[in-house]
Formats: C-alpha cells, sequence, structure tokens
C-alpha cells in the first residue's frame, strides 16, 4: 500500500512539474548538469569509457568536451521528458516535426509496411509521442518494460495518447503476426542491448564489436516491410526534426545480418556526425564475443 502511495504521488509531482512552461525547464536544466556534472558526477566513468573506445583518435580534451556537452543535453532531455506528460499537440507538433511524411504514403500505396529503424539520439521520447501522429494507420512503438509497474503503465499510457500503439518486446513478433494484413508502420530499437542468453550476433558499432538484436532483420525478412532510419536531429533547444531514410525496399532479397548491419551502421555515422546527442551513460558494452563462451 506505502509503495503505491509513494508511487501515485510521484505520478501526481511529476505531472505538475510538467506543466510548466519549456523556458522555466530549461532552467532548471542548466542547474540539473552542474548537479549530475560537478557534484553527484553521475556515471562520468562509463561516459569517459564510453567515448575512449568510441573515438580512439580524438583527444581527451575533445573526448571531455563531448562528455560536458552529453551531460548538458541528457539535463534538456530529462526535462523535456517530463513536459512531455501534458503537452499540447499542437506544441508537440511544432517541436517534432518530420521532414518527408510523403514516404509512408508513398509505402503504403504499394501495399508495404514499414519499419523504422530507431536510436537513443536526441529526444526519442518526443519522437516517438508525435509518431502517433504521423498516419492514421497503426503506428508501433516497441518498448522495454520498466522495473515498475505503476510508472510503467502511467507512462505508457501517456506515450500512447496521440494515437500509437504501445508493444513490449517480447510481444513484437505476435503483434506483427496478428497485424500481418494490415499496413502498419513500426518503430524498433537499434541500439538495445539484448540479455546474455539472447545474443546470437555481434557486429562492429562506434568501433566495437557490439551485442545487437536481430527483430527488425526477422521482422522484415517475415512481412516483407521496408526498413527505414528514423533519423532525428535536434535543430535548437527545445525542437527537432524527424526523417524516415530508406535502407532496405526488398528485405527478403537480403544476405543473413545484411539488414542488422545497414541500420546499425546508419546509426553510427549519425553519432559520429553529432556524438553528444546519444546515450552515452549507458552501459552499451558489457558483453564481448570472448565472454560467450564461458
Amino acid at each position: 500500500m506505502l509503495k503505491k502511495v509513494v508511487n501515485y504521488t510521484g505520478i501526481f509531482f511529476w505531472y505538475l512539474f510538467s506543466l510548466l512552461p519549456f523556458w522555466f525547464l530549461y532552467l532548471v536544466s542548466d542547474f540539473l548538469y552542474l548537479i549530475i556534472y560537478y557534484v553527484i558526477k553521475y556515471r562520468r566513468g562509463v561516459v569517459a569509457d564510453n567515448l575512449r573506445n568510441s573515438f580512439p583518435q580524438k583527444s581527451e580534451a575533445e573526448r571531455i568536451k563531448i562528455a560536458k556537452q552529453y551531460f548538458h543535453y541528457m539535463a534538456d532531455l530529462l526535462v523535456e521528458t517530463f513536459k512531455m506528460i501534458s503537452i499540447s499537440e499542437k506544441e508537440l507538433l511544432t517541436r517534432m516535426r518530420i521532414t518527408n511524411p510523403e514516404i509512408v504514403d508513398h509505402y503504403f500505396a504499394q501495399n508495404r509496411s514499414i519499419i523504422a529503424a530507431a536510436g537513443h539520439y536526441c529526444n526519442w521520447e518526443m519522437a516517438a509521442l508525435a509518431f502517433g501522429r504521423l498516419t492514421p494507420n497503426k503506428t508501433i512503438i516497441v518498448y522495454k518494460p520498466l522495473t515498475n509497474p505503476t510508472f510503467d503503465a502511467f507512462l505508457n499510457k501517456q506515450r500512447a495518447r496521440f494515437g500509437a500503439m504501445m508493444v513490449t518486446m517480447k510481444q513484437t513478433l505476435r503483434t506483427m503476426i496478428a497485424l500481418k494484413d494490415e499496413l502498419t508502420i513500426s518503430v524498433l530499437a537499434s541500439d538495445q542491448t539484448p540479455v546474455r542468453h539472447e545474443i546470437t550476433y555481434f557486429t562492429t558499432f562506434l568501433n566495437q564489436p557490439t551485442a545487437v538484436f536481430l527483430g527488425i532483420e526477422k521482422i522484415a525478412k517475415m512481412t516483407n516491410a521496408v526498413v527505414v532510419f528514423y533519423r532525428i536531429e535536434r535543430i535548437k533547444r527545445g525542437y527537432y526534426t524527424y526523417t524516415l531514410v530508406p535502407l532496405i525496399e526488398n528485405p527478403k532479397e537480403t544476405a543473413q545480418y545484411e539488414i542488422t548491419n545497414t541500420h546499425v551502421a546508419y546509426l553510427d555515422k549519425q553519432i559520429k556526425e553529432t556524438p553528444q546527442y546519444w546515450l552515452w551513460s549507458h552501459r552499451r558494452w558489457k558483453f564481448k564475443p570472448e565472454d560467450m563462451n564461458k
């Protein structure tokens, strides 16, 4: 009972905080950055290691600059995510704008569903919320559930309030089979870390052997859906665009791992262009190929 009271109290204050205007939230973000980076020093070692391994050619000073930019952006991402639970549709679509909506109609006219590979890059939560308004057809967001069921249910209700259908990773294949006769567009993470027992393939990502899920490839081949990359770019503070970049139009004609290598390589390229917007504090490389047989 006490746990539920604490959870719902947290949700209540989360909602109140989300009602604050963006200009005030960014003042909070500036203060949070100082606390996170200089006082708490949240996962600074993890970020430093990830950047060192990903960019061995860069100097230490360059990597420290990226780390500071990342933590400052992480503070922005945090307050923007809080704002998402009360943002209006009009403001959302002003702040997260698609550059090529015609591509959805183009493939739907060919009776082709779409799978969008996306990274934890820029504000993926805002993008997921806007995604629900992309098309009248079913839009599916595949997600990894939170360990707290109360917050998980609350967050997914907010994510779905503009039309997106939230599907857990474990339910993805079953959902795709059930909807195989409908035109859908689905977003799956390109950079999610598999649990150890699910690892079957490593590819090169940010200069390192990286365990990856094969779900995008398997579903694309099963359904013959077009694979695109869900490219999000930050225009200025609080404003983004997203573009659906075609990667694979005929998945059944591809070689094994070709789809996986292609969408991972695209994310790799974008991160290298503007690295501060990726999730560097994530322990992405905790599994290594040499450890799999131990």
